[in-house]
């Protein structure tokens, strides 16, 4: 036995380190492409440069932009944009009631939220409507006693289309508008901002159940100058040319007529 073992050859010894370049080369004359292999394994495992798979990008391309399609429908892909507590939210109210500050887009900037947006839109819809109908009761009331009292159920149907159409479409429109300017700006940031433009006009809605028509155009007049003002001076903030002010003058325009829309059609 001792006399067959020591017959062995040396590179078969245990603990005997072989040739690094003759392995190598009979490695890779024995089975070619052993080592492009090995590396390629090690490669996929690690993540490490240098790496690909024939047809990986494409499908990995496909697959997210369909995962991002599906975000669009799914409602857990919004529960960043409501991460807010009150004291956010009242800072956010109290700042569109100064318009003049201009700093809006700076306090929303890091954290944007749709809450204001859908929150202040749907209670401005049911007071416009109920409020409507009882100042269109009063002013009526005045010029004839005997009138009774009759809920106008189309009130909360225009107001919903109008509101909603108004704070959803508007925003999206200077959004691709200062796309195609080339300005750097964020969907969800405009939705913000519309939404937070319209809390003046909440309680503008209770003072203009007052029945006295002239008191009625100053406060709407004041009221959608303010809210106007607060939209055009925080989207000043997204224009960087001087040329591109008219957005803004537009943007101002459009919510003062949005105010007197308010004021012909639900407080007449």
């Amino acid at each position: 036995m001792e006399e067959s073992y020591g017959n062995l050859p040396a590179s078969h010894s245990v603990g005997s380190v072989p040739a690094v370049v003759g392995e190598d080369s009979k490695t890779n004359q024995e089975v070619p492409g052993a080592t492009l292999q090995t590396h390629q394994h090690t490669s996929a495992g690690s993540g490490g440069p240098g790496y690909q798979r024939i047809g990986r990008n494409n499908d990995e391309g496909a697959q997210q932009s369909s995962n991002n399609w599906k975000g669009i429908f799914d409602i857990s892909s919004y529960t960043q944009y409501f991460n807010v507590d009150t004291d956010i939210v009242v800072n956010r109210l109290l700042s569109s009631l100064h318009p003049t500050s201009g700093d809006f887009v700076n306090k929303i900037d890091a954290n944007p939220d749709l809450y204001g947006l859908v929150w202040i839109s749907t209670t401005l819809v049911f007071l416009i409507a109920s409020f409507g109908n009882c100042a269109t009761y009063l002013m009526n009331k005045r010029s004839e006693k005997s009138i009774s009292w009759d809920f106008d159920v189309s009130y909360v149907h225009v107001a919903a289309g109008s509101i909603y159409g108004y704070v959803i479409i508007v925003p999206l429109g200077y959004y691709f508008l200062l796309q195609y300017l080339g300005s750097s700006v964020s969907l969800i940031r405009f939705w913000c901002l519309w939404g937070y433009s319209l809390f003046i006009l909440i309680p503008t809605s209770l003072l203009l159940v007052i029945p006295v028509e002239f008191l009625r155009w100053v406060i709407i007049l004041a009221a959608g100058a303010a809210s106007s003002s607060f939209i055009g001076l925080n989207l000043g903030s997204y224009i960087e040319s001087v040329d591109l002010s008219i957005v803004a003058v537009s943007a101002f325009v459009l919510q003062m007529g949005l105010s007197i829309f308010i004021k012909v059609r639900f407080f007449p």
